[in-house]
This record gives C-alpha cells, sequence and structure tokens, in this order.
C-alpha cells in the first residue's frame, strides 16, 4: 500500500504556504554562487542561464512533469511483484487537469516542486560553466524536468516504490528523503557530473602534462551572499518539505531550522580548518562550497537529527567537501568550477546515509532502505542522465566553440558583458 500525504489543517497549510514561498531564495543563491565561481566574462550568462533554467522547469514540470510524479495517495501505475504493488510512475493528467490548486496538500507539493526542479536544474551550471551554450542548457533542462526528475521524484516522494520500500519489505520508513538530498541535490549533481564529462574541460584548464591549473572565480563578495540567500531558501525548504513528506507538525520546523543552521555552519568551519591545514590559509570559495554542502546534506533529516548529530553531518560535508573537490581535479580531470559534483551529488549522498547513522529514523533496516536509495541514484539515474545528455549533444552541441569560449560567453552569446567597462575600456579606464 502506497503512503498518503496528510490532510493539513488549514492554520498549518498557510504555514506550509509562505515557507514554499521562501524557497525561490535558494535559487537566488546558488545563481549567485555560479555567477561568481565564474568568469567575469561569462559572469551575465550564468545569471541569464539561472532565469531561463528556472522558466523552463517551472514550465516543463507544470505542463508533463507533475505527471509522471504526483503525489502520494493520487493514482499511478504500479508493477506487481510477489503479489505485492510497486509504484513506478504516476498517473497524472497533463497540464495540471484534475488538480485543485489551493491548499490542498497535493497542491503544496506540487508548487514545492515547482522551485525544487529549478533548483535541481541550476546545479549543473556551475559544472558548465564559461562553456555551456544557452540553448543546451534550456534543452538539457527540458529532459531533466520532463523526465529525469519526476521519476526519481515519484519514487521517493510520490507514493512510489522507494517510499514502499517499509510497507512492502519492512525497511523502516521506507526510504526518507525530507527535505530533497537526494531528489533535488544528488539529481542535480549527477547530471552536473554527465555534463562535466560531456564537455570537457575549460580551455587552459589542464597543461599539457595533465596538471590542473587554477582558474578561480572573479568575485568571492557574491558567492559569499549567495550563501546567505541560499541559507535563507534552505531552511525554508526543509521545513515545507519535512512538513509534505515525512508528516512532521509544524512546530518542528524551529528544529529543522537550528539543524540546517548547525549543518551548514560545522561544514563552513570545517572547511576552512581544512583549508587552513593544506593551503595555508582558509580558502574562501571552498569555505563557501563547504557552507553550501552543510545545508545539502542537511535536508534529507533535518527534522529528524539532535542539534549535535547535525553538527557531525555538517563536519563530515566539510571534510568530503574539500578532498572529493580535488581528488576529481587532480586523479580524474574532472573540471568542476563550482563544485556541483562535491557539493550536490556527495553532500546529498552523505546527507542520505546520514538518515540510517545519526538521525532518529525508526524502525530498523532504515540503513537498507537509505542503502537501495543510493544504489538507484548511482545505479540508474546517473547513467540515464548521462544518456539523455548524450544523445543531446549528438543532436545539438552543447559546448560552444573555441571563438566562444575566448570572447567570453556574455559578448558572444547575449552581444554584451556584466562589466562593460573592463569589455569595453580596459583597465586603463579603472585608473582615471
Amino acid at each position: 500500500m502506497a503512503p498518503s500525504l496528510v490532510t493539513l489543517p488549514e492554520i498549518s497549510a498557510v504555514f506550509c504556504l509562505l515557507l514554499i514561498l521562501l524557497v525561490p531564495f535558494a535559487g537566488a543563491g546558488l545563481a549567485l554562487i555560479n555567477s561568481g565561481l565564474g568568469r567575469s566574462r561569462s559572469a551575465a550568462h550564468a545569471m541569464v542561464g539561472a532565469l531561463c533554467v528556472t522558466a523552463v522547469a517551472a514550465l516543463v514540470y507544470v505542463i508533463v512533469g507533475f505527471a509522471w510524479q504526483g503525489a502520494a495517495g493520487r493514482p499511478d501505475h504500479g508493477l506487481v511483484v510477489a503479489g505485492k504493488t510497486w509504484g513506478w510512475i504516476a498517473a497524472e493528467p497533463f497540464f495540471l487537469r484534475g488538480l485543485r490548486l489551493d491548499l490542498s496538500p497535493a497542491a503544496l507539493v506540487m508548487l514545492l516542486q515547482v522551485f525544487s526542479v529549478g533548483l535541481a536544474g541550476m546545479i549543473p551550471l556551475s559544472s558548465g560553466a564559461d562553456r555551456w551554450r544557452l540553448g543546451a542548457i534550456c534543452a538539457s533542462t527540458t529532459l531533466l524536468a520532463g523526465w529525469t526528475y519526476p521519476l526519481f521524484a515519484h519514487w521517493a516522494w510520490g507514493g512510489g516504490w522507494l517510499a514502499q520500500l517499509g510497507a512492502n519489505c519492512g525497511l523502516g520508513r521506507g526510504f526518507v528523503d525530507g527535505g530533497g538530498s537526494a531528489t533535488i541535490q544528488v539529481v542535480g549533481g549527477l547530471t552536473a557530473l554527465s555534463i562535466t564529462w560531456i564537455l570537457g574541460p575549460r580551455r587552459g584548464k589542464f597543461s599539457a602534462e595533465g596538471m590542473p591549473v587554477a582558474l578561480p572565480g572573479h568575485n568571492v563578495v557574491v558567492v559569499l551572499l549567495g550563501c546567505v540567500f541560499a541559507w535563507i531558501g534552505w531552511m525554508a525548504l526543509n521545513s515545507a518539505g519535512a512538513m509534505l513528506f515525512l508528516s512532521v507538525e509544524p512546530g518542528r520546523a524551529v528544529l529543522i531550522a537550528i539543524n540546517t543552521t548547525l549543518c551548514a555552519a560545522a561544514s563552513g568551519l570545517t572547511a576552512a580548518v581544512v583549508t587552513r591545514a593544506r593551503f595555508g590559509r582558509p580558502d574562501a570559495s571552498l569555505i563557501a562550497n563547504g557552507w553550501i554542502a552543510g545545508l545539502v546534506a542537511s535536508s534529507a533529516a533535518a527534522a529528524l537529527l539532535k542539534p549535535a548529530a547535525a553538527m557531525i553531518v555538517g563536519g563530515v560535508a566539510g571534510i568530503l567537501v574539500v578532498w572529493v573537490a580535488d581528488f576529481l581535479e587532480f586523479r580524474l580531470a574532472v573540471d568542476d568550477p563550482g563544485g556541483a559534483v562535491s557539493v550536490h551529488a556527495v553532500g546529498g549522498l552523505w546527507g542520505v546515509l546520514a538518515v540510517a547513522l545519526l538521525a532518529d529514523a525508526g524502525p530498523r533496516g532504515q540503513w537498507m532502505a537509505q542503502v537501495v536509495g543510493i544504489a538507484t541514484l548511482l545505479g540508474f539515474v546517473l547513467p540515464l542522465s548521462y544518456g539523455l545528455n548524450w544523445l543531446l549533444d549528438r543532436v545539438y552541441r552543447q559546448r560552444v566553440g573555441r571563438e566562444g569560449e575566448l570572447q567570453g560567453m556574455d559578448l558572444f552569446e547575449l552581444g554584451a558583458g556584466a562589466y562593460p567597462e573592463l569589455d569595453i575600456h580596459g583597465d586603463e579606464f579603472l585608473q582615471r
């Protein structure tokens, strides 16, 4: 039997709606971080890309995405295995037909998902920075919002087979992902890994000997401001997700906000200590990535953690984000300018695992439900995302040509830069 959404009292539904309306702050934060960690000659392109992703994701999700995802307790297509029904895809009409757009739980889920799928689509932007064409960004987002994201979201949040692991197999509460560590962050992070593999590294990133060359972001102040916006959006995202998908009471929002903050704080400070020990000085961009990795890791279990456990989750995330970023760059020659893979994919996987290790998630067997979810992400979602984007690249080349990369994405694709005084007059203009 599939889980069902719990009917919310009107005052709780209004509170949940207000939380959902704060979630776009997380998108604004990611957009600023992506722009600041890229080059100045592609800064406007990064921001335009974020707006385009948000727009395309919302339109595609409303047209077809929600039809595949649905909500717990609503119609879906199931497969009968060993006498038990396992939901694999929703059976909703396109264009939200038949869905009452009010304060009902299903409508609130749909609204939250319109914002959440935009967040997932924004994550690959940082991996493709300085070389990903705007048209390809929109096309890739269409695939993510129209198929990859809603399919996994149905399994985890829409009453699908991952959510049914508890009822059908006795594995704890089934797969637990209150705020989207897996559904938003890992799906987006694995898509980012696919994109960076397909696009290849930026020109000049690796020397002839294969050693990486530092290409620092152009505005770390914008990056750090993005961290503040993301923090606000994440507290709302984790709280609204826990109310809708874990059926926690609204009063738990206080604990969720505290745990979200503690995860981010512990992760950011741990990244500062690790970079200080490794490089002699704290690295601002890695501290920012550590902060976001803590937010990412908090999402799955913020409603279920004790504050001390939240600090542990964040501390581990801060170590992982620095270590994995170095491993990808120095060992695997992966050029990920914004650290999306280490922050969102690895941080999200750790958050999912932390549910079983550190959270009060319920009966025995929860760890196996979480492992099954992780295996599904790595064994199905990653190949699916890579395959879809590889096919897209065969039809519509995703990487900009050499001229565009050398000129900068702003001038080449938009016809104007984010900093026109530098493009037109050069440095001598600023020295007058």
